[in-house]
């Protein structure tokens, strides 16, 4: 079956491993959510949301994020905050999300980390069900907090741990990366290790190259989130390369944020051909302009990606995934068929 390259990425099957379940609150639910809640937002419509979205920098955007989050109060905000991320996934031909959240955006806030749970994982099994889409969840630190911050709200989140035992499988590091290195939250991450929980941070997005040398060595995580600076850095790539330590690269929300001024510039496509477990993400769709699809769209348009080379980064995804063996297996299979019958 011969098909264009759009429509071949939009029938790729794909696995979702940098997504922040906050950062998928679209305008129009963000004021449908603020209306339901008697909550008043710093902007007066849609319109005035999506030109706020010209973000300079990681801060600005996550000015905007927070204030966005202000609206999410209920289990059944966050049911259907993730239940609209999931129908877009769905769309996009997502398997499997990894989705990150941030408890203590909203126990800021008054909400309860078990509202938090409870909406994110109705959605998530209900799609399991309805849908057999496969999700997991990721508990995220806020880096621009303490670790003693990070260390009682994982200390509040365990009790949690049994109920959840289906989809709670991970803990990360995000917000702003900036004089905020991995170091600081050794101790938080040793105890999750100890835990059993999979670990993952964001590291060399604006941060340089050591961050993410910390995030391997001192927090020892199992995936980099974004690592887009790591070419800075030679014998990073080359161990990088060696070891297949898997990076969550999301080039729409690097333009957005001006890691990079052209998408053309982007090194995703130079480090997927040095060898890199190169994975493509949203990161936060709403407000960096699209989900799966739109991410590997304008990544292949920009960088001449050849259909082999989508393949292999849909491939990495699935791979790269805390997913049993068995169920990577099957993407891996159905992922091989559809490239095989489409030309």
């Amino acid at each position: 079956m011969t098909i264009s390259l759009h429509e071949f990425i939009q029938g790729l099957p794909k696995a979702e491993l940098h997504l922040h379940i906050e950062g998928s609150l679209e305008p129009e639910l963000m004021f449908a959510l603020a209306q339901r809640n008697g909550v008043t937002l710093p902007y007066a419509t849609v319109e005035e949301i999506r030109a706020a979205y010209n973000f300079t920098d990681l801060q600005s955007f996550l000015n905007l994020y927070y204030a966005g989050a202000a609206v999410l109060l209920t289990e059944e905000d966050f049911y259907d905050l993730t239940m609209a991320y999931i129908q877009r996934a769905l769309a996009d031909q997502v398997r499997h999300v990894e989705l990150f959240f941030d408890p203590q955006t909203h126990t800021a806030r008054g909400v309860s980390t078990e509202i938090v749970f409870a909406g994110i994982a109705r959605a998530l099994r209900q799609a399991r069900q309805e849908h057999a889409f496969s999700g997991s969840m990721i508990l995220c630190f806020l880096r621009h907090l303490s670790e003693e911050d990070a260390l009682l709200t994982l200390q509040a989140a365990l009790p949690l741990r049994e109920q959840y035992a289906d989809l709670w499988n991970g803990v990360g590091l995000d917000s702003a990366e900036v004089d905020n290195p991995p170091e600081r939250f050794a101790r938080v991450f040793a105890q999750a290790r100890e835990l059993g929980f999979h670990l993952v941070a964001h590291a060399g997005e604006e941060g340089p190259p050591a961050y993410i040398h910390s995030a391997l060595d001192i927090l020892q995580v199992e995936r980099i989130d974004h690592g887009v600076r790591a070419e800075e850095d030679e014998a990073l790539m080359q161990k990088l390369a060696k070891t297949q330590m898997p990076l969550t690269v999301c080039p729409l929300s690097n333009l957005k944020l001006c890691v990079v001024d052209d998408l053309s510039k982007h090194n995703l496509a130079r480090m997927l051909r040095a060898g890199l477990c190169i994975t493509i993400n949203s990161d936060d769709p709403a407000y960096f302009g699209g989900y799966m699809n739109a991410n590997f769209i304008a990544s292949a348009d920009a960088l001449d990606l050849s259909r082999a080379e989508l393949v292999q980064l849909a491939k990495n995804g699935f791979c790269a995934s805390f997913a049993p063996a068995e169920q990577k297996q099957l993407w891996l299979e159905e992922l091989d068929a559809f490239a095989s019958s489409t030309h």
